[in-house]
Order: structure tokens, then C-alpha cells, then sequence
């Protein structure tokens, strides 16, 4: 839940035309010259659905993935460099939503003065943590790197209580690694094995730029500290459920279980309330203990040292920035070139500015028509689970009053904030880039503390508005659909309905059935950690969706290498369901609204199921796929689309699939649950 070649800047930037919307004749239907003909729809849909589009748009160097979805993911920052190259080279009042966005960007883009600066901008706090002589002194440091957002070596955020999400507490976490998981650090198999070489040389190689005498003496160090707070965490699956990381704790009782670390201070200095709080896993508690109580003051300068030049590296000078991106991005994704400074700069002032970045972001590009209409798309997905829980035959009526209960209380999210959040205590200057990062992570951290002791505000927003995804928070049971991702090939006012209910429809029934998932369903329609079932439905229900583990254990990337069930159980009975909600919806909204004369050659129901296909068809590479298997909730885009719709009676009789078709799976076989 908790809720991550450089180009020199010009004296004056070249005017070049905005980034444009899609021919309107592109937002019709689906895109036929994706399609690849030659492939046969029963026997790899998702080949057939994009593979013309795969094969003529190879991933660009500086992606991980690509399709028409990330393509407008891109597009989206093409908008947001318009709206900042708009407002820079201006005069702006102090705290001002220009003023601030223009001027974070602005320094970012000024890669001349950060490079001249190299490590300076991180002196005093470097300063700092070579001064550590003690226990105390750990910990100071410790408090001052995460109020910029450096969670070594633990984060403390916020969330609503798990069995009382009206209100807020402190939610101690775990973290403190350099490596994508705790398995790099302890897996035997080869491709771990060799990531556990390639991070000692990564950390040796960033601390030598630091000045280390003896980096890779510091690597071993650093190495050694982190495996033993892996070893002390849980994997991720077992972090998938959630009554394993629920642990309702009284401050006087967190005290006792880390005795060396001065909570109090933590708390004052925070301005934290000392009420109970959640620690996710006491395991892990523990072991911070072990390192306060044991390793010398030299190991955690070393390793603190390391996490705070992890953080900043990619906003440093050049050779920081490139060694950060060599291990994180090009080995561990295998993409094969930094994206442009520009898009860079972008994504930084939408990550530390989101909300004021995005007010200029929907002034421009979501008007109120896109937002009324994605609102009545939301509407009848709604309409339709409630349909499709109505008439479930393997759930128990008391199960099933409840389950329509907690679907009443849904609270959609559509586009933006109705109260946007108040910025202008932000200090950003345009000629210190660090600075504004720190600043603007200040703020961030800040303002998730505001929140901790104190009702919910559920006008909050976990994304900002330009962000190409969207997500379920089952604590408040709210689905949340940000503008960014409401734009081609997702949505369109113009597109026809069999596009909007087979792209942007099964992303809106997959978060929807997201309060239904293996996890999901597991709170109530107060958004409490409780139990609503009965005992032989929950059996059932656990029956079902060992299915679909079952189903996508067996997808692999690779010999030798495949999906791992229970990791991407939630995310693949989102898609399950969600296609088939939204197919409902769409078989409603065809008799209230006849389709348009077909110019693809399709039916609509094919049109629908082609849309979700070329929505979901992504390119990705080998590196970044082992890497999502690993650590990603989400299946590959190829097993996203051929994976749900393989269960589909609607799809094999929509394509007249013959029984036994590769996209068909024998009726004993199928996974059904909404």
C-alpha cells in the first residue's frame, strides 16, 4: 500500500509544435494495421491482436517495455514538457504553482551547474554521517535522511487503521535494501547469483566517486548489512497477505521490542502522535535492533552512506547519475540508454509536484466532457458487477449480500482532486537542483505525517493526475482513475464503445475487482480487515482462485523461468474479472447504443476483445521480464492478454474458437470466480 547521452541545457528553447492528440480517424476503433493477419486468434490472440504494431515499433532504447499504452504514458510527460516549457524563461510570485514547477524543472535542466557541482550538494548531509561516534548519533542521522525521503533502514508512513480506516496511524515498514528484493540476496539460482556480483561492483564503484578509500572493503560492508535485514523479511508473497503484515502495536510496546532506538525522539522530532501504530513485521523490528545494538558505528556510516547516495545518485552530476542508471535501469531492465534530460526533469517535478503539475496537466488535456464520460463508464462497470455477484451460483446468499454491500459503499475517483493540495510553503530555487529535490521531498514526507493521529481524508489522491495507471485502495474502497490514463489508447470521447469498454472498461472492472481479489476480500465494506464470509464459501472462493495460480505457474518467459501463482494471484483475477465485466457492460451499453456500421471488417464483440489485446500488448524486454517475475504482482502483457480471455466462453464463441484451440482451455480446466 505504500504507495519510485544527457542533453545540454539551451540558452533558449526551439519552438516545436505541442505534442498531438491521435487523428480522430485513430480514435474511432480498434487500429487494424496492428493486427497481425497471419496469426490465428484461437491459437495466440495476443499475436494476432499487436504483433503488425510489435514488429514495426521495436522498444525504444530508453524503455524497459512498449505499446500503444506506454507509448501514451510517454506522450503524457511530451504534454507536461510542453506545460513547463511554456511557463519557463518567466517571472512568477513566490510559491506560486508556476513558480514552483517552473523553476524545480528548470534547475533540473541546468545540467551545466549540477554537473559542476558533483557531490557538494550532498556534503552536509555526508558530513553528518561521517561524524557518526555512536548509537545517538545513528540515529540522528537516520531521522534527518528520512525526512528526505532516504528510508534506511526502515520507512514510517501512514496508512488508516487496518480495523479502523476512519483513522489514521503510523505504519512502520521494511526496506533498507539496494537490490530489487530480499531473494537477490539469497537465492542460490545463477541469475541471482550473478546480480549479487554486479551489486558489490555497483555499490564499490558509487563509493569510490564518493571518496571511499577502500570501496570495495565498504561494498562488502554494505552487502553484509543488507542481507542480514533480507534474511529478516518476509518474501513477497507472504507480504501479499495482508493479515501478515497486520500487527497493532502500543508505542510503549514498539519501544520494548527496539529498546536501542530512541522512538521518542523519532516521534517529537516527527511531530508524531505516541498512539498505537502497525509494525508489518516484528521480525524485521528486531533485526534493526540487532544492528543498533551490535555493528560498529564504521559499518552503519558505510552503509548510510551508501543508501543516501543510492537516493540522489540519478539527480547528481553526470558520472552518478550514469552509474545509477548502468546497474538499476541497463542490467537490471536491460534498457540500453538513459531517457532524455527532459523527460527526466518532467517525471522529477511530477513525482515531488504532482498536484501542482497536474492542475496546468487537466486544464489542458481533460475536459469536462472526458471526465463525464469515463464517470458513466464507471458507472455501468459498477452496475455490472453488481449484476454478476447477483448471479453467481457457487456463493451463498449470506456471502453474497455482503459482497453486494461492500460493492454499494465504492467510492470512484475520476481524473483529479476535488481540493488540490497547498504547495506554496515549498522552497524551490532555479539554481540549486539538490536542493529542490530535498525540498520537495520534504514536502512529501511532511505531509503524509500531517496525516498520522487524525481522521481519513478521503479527498486524498495516491497518484497525481498525469500518471498513466490507476489503483484500488481496499482500506477506503475506492477505485481511482487518474487523467493520465484517461486519454487513446485507453479512452476517448470519440472512440466507439466496443474500444472504451475493451480498453479503459477492463482496467476499470480489473480495479474493481480488485475489492473481490485474493486480497481484496479480505476487507469489508468499511474497508476493515475482517472476515465477511462463510466458511464453505471462502473455501470455494479459495478453491477458484488456486485455479488461476495454478493457470499462470505454468507461463513461462524462458526455459526454466516462469510466473509465480501466487505473486500475480491478485493482479490475474483483476484481469479475469475485469474482463468479464466489462464485457458485460458493453453487451448492455450495445442495447441501449446500436454500434456503428463496422469499418474493421469485425464484429463489436471481436472489436472489444481485440481493443483489450492491443491495449495490453506489450514488447518487454528479457531482462525487465526476469525481473517482473521475480518482484512484479503483475503478470507479463502477453500472459495478461491470452491468460483471462483463454477462460472466456464469450471470446471462443466471438472468434469461433474450436474446443481444444490453444486460446481455449478445456471446461474442466477454466477458472471462473466473478
Amino acid at each position: 500500500m505504500r504507495l519510485y547521452a544527457l542533453l545540454l541545457v539551451l540558452a533558449a528553447c526551439a519552438t516545436r509544435p505541442k505534442a498531438a492528440a491521435p487523428p480522430p480517424q485513430q480514435q474511432q476503433g480498434i487500429e487494424v494495421g496492428d493486427l497481425d493477419r497471419g496469426a490465428d486468434p484461437c491459437t495466440d490472440f495476443f499475436q494476432f491482436a499487436n504483433g503488425a504494431w510489435r514488429a514495426q515499433n521495436p522498444i525504444p532504447g530508453s524503455m524497459q517495455r512498449w505499446s500503444r499504452r506506454w507509448a501514451a504514458g510517454e506522450a503524457n510527460k511530451e504534454r507536461l514538457r510542453d506545460i513547463l516549457d511554456d511557463l519557463r524563461g518567466k517571472t512568477y510570485p513566490s510559491g506560486s504553482v508556476e513558480q514552483l514547477v517552473s523553476d524545480h524543472y528548470g534547475a533540473c535542466m541546468d545540467e551545466q551547474r549540477i554537473d559542476a557541482a558533483g557531490i557538494a550538494p550532498l556534503k552536509p548531509l555526508l558530513d553528518r554521517i561521517d561524524g557518526i561516534r555512536s548509537s545517538a548519533d545513528v540515529q540522528r542521522v537516520i531521522r534527518e535522511l528520512h525526512r528526505v525521503a532516504v528510508q534506511a533502514p526502515f520507512p514510517l508512513g501512514a496508512i488508516p487503521d487496518l480495523h479502523d480506516p476512519t483513522f489514521v496511524v503510523a505504519d512502520v515498514g521494511v526496506g533498507g535494501l539496494g537490490m530489487p528484493d530480499r531473494d537477490y540476496y539469497l537465492k542460490p539460482e545463477l541469475r541471482f547469483s550473478e546480480a549479487r556480483e554486479k551489486y558489490r561492483a555497483h555499490v564499490a564503484r558509487m563509493l569510490q566517486l564518493a571518496g571511499s578509500a577502500d570501496p570495495q572493503g565498504d561494498a562488502e560492508t554494505v552487502f553484509a548489512f543488507e542481507k542480514r535485514l533480507a534474511e529478516a523479511s518476509l518474501d513477497k508473497v507472504a507480504r501479499r497477505n495482508p493479515n501478515n503484515l497486520d500487527h497493532n502495536t502500543r508505542f510503549e510496546d514498539l519501544t520494548a521490542q527496539a529498546p536501542h532506538f530512541d522512538w521518542a525522539a523519532y516521534f517529537e522530532e516527527a511531530g508524531l502522535p505516541r498512539k498505537d501504530l502497525n509494525v508489518e513485521e516484528p521480525k524485521f523490528v528486531a533485526q534493526v535492533e540487532k544492528e543498533l545494538a551490535g555493528t560498529p558505528p564504521l559499518a552503519w556510516r558505510t552503509y548510510l552512506r551508501w543508501q543516501l547516495l543510492a537516493s540522489a545518485a540519478p539527480w547528481l552530476s553526470r558520472p552518478f547519475a550514469q552509474e545509477s542508471f548502468d546497474f538499476n535501469e541497463a542490467y537490471l531492465g536491460g534498457v540500453k540508454e538513459m531517457k532524455p534530460r527532459w523527460k527526466r526533469c518532467a517525471e522529477s517535478t511530477d513525482e515531488l509536484l504532482g498536484e501542482a503539475l497536474g492542475r496546468k496537466y487537466v486544464e489542458r488535456y481533460f475536459p469536462p466532457a472526458a471526465k463525464a464520460r469515463a464517470q458513466e463508464l464507471v458507472g455501468n462497470l459498477l452496475a455490472a458487477m453488481k449484476d454478476a455477484i447477483g448471479e453467481l451460483t457457487w456463493m451463498g446468499p449470506t456471502t453474497k449480500q455482503k459482497a453486494l454491500e461492500k460493492l454499494a459503499t465504492f467510492n470512484p475517483k475520476i481524473g483529479y482532486p476535488d481540493k488540490w493540495k497547498d504547495y506554496s510553503g515549498v522552497k524551490v530555487r532555479r539554481d540549486a537542483f539538490w536542493a529542490d529535490v530535498a525540498e520537495g521531498r520534504k514536502f512529501n514526507v511532511d505531509d503524509q505525517r500531517s496525516t498520522i493521529g487524525k481522521p481519513v481524508d478521503r479527498g486524498r489522491w495516491g497518484m497525481t493526475p498525469p500518471t498513466s495507471n490507476a489503483y484500488y485502495n481496499p482500506l477506503l474502497n475506492e477505485i481511482v482513475f487518474p487523467a493520465g490514463i484517461l486519454q487513446p489508447p485507453a479512452f476517448s470521447v470519440d472512440a466507439t464503445d466496443a474500444v472504451n469498454y475493451g480498453a479503459i472498461g477492463v482496467v476499470i472492472g480489473h480495479e474493481i475487482s480488485h475489492g473481490f481479489d485474493d486480497q481484496g476480500a479480505q476487507f469489508d465494506a468499511l474497508g476493515r480487515l475482517s472476515n465477511w464470509w462463510t466458511e464453505k464459501d471462502l473455501l470455494e472462493f479459495k478453491k477458484r482462485g488456486q485455479c488461476v495460480a495454478d493457470q499462470f505457474e505454468g507461463y513461462f518467459i524462458e526455459p526454466g523461468i516462469h510466473h509465480n501463482g501466487n505473486l500475480v494471484l491478485g493482479e490475474s483475477i483483476g484481469d479475469l474479472a475485469g474482463a468479464r465485466i466489462a464485457y458485460l457492460a458493453f453487451q448492455k451499453s450495445l442495447e441501449a447504443h446500436p454500434p456503428p456500421p463496422s469499418r474493421s471488417g469485425f464484429t463489436p464483440e471481436q472489436e472489444f476483445f481485440i481493443a483489450w489485446g492491443q491495449f495490453r500488448g506489450d514488447a518487454i524486454r528479457p531482462e525487465t521480464q526476469r525481473l517482473m517475475v521475480q518482484t512484479d504482482p503483475h503478470p507479463t502483457g502477453k500472459y495478461r492478454v491470452i491468460g483471462p480471455l483463454s477462460n472466456a466462453p464469450e471470446f471462443q464463441r466471438a472468434f469461433s474458437c474450436k474446443d481444444g484451440s490453444a486460446m481455449v482451455r478445456a471446461a474442466e480446466n477454466r477458472c471462473t470466480i466473478w
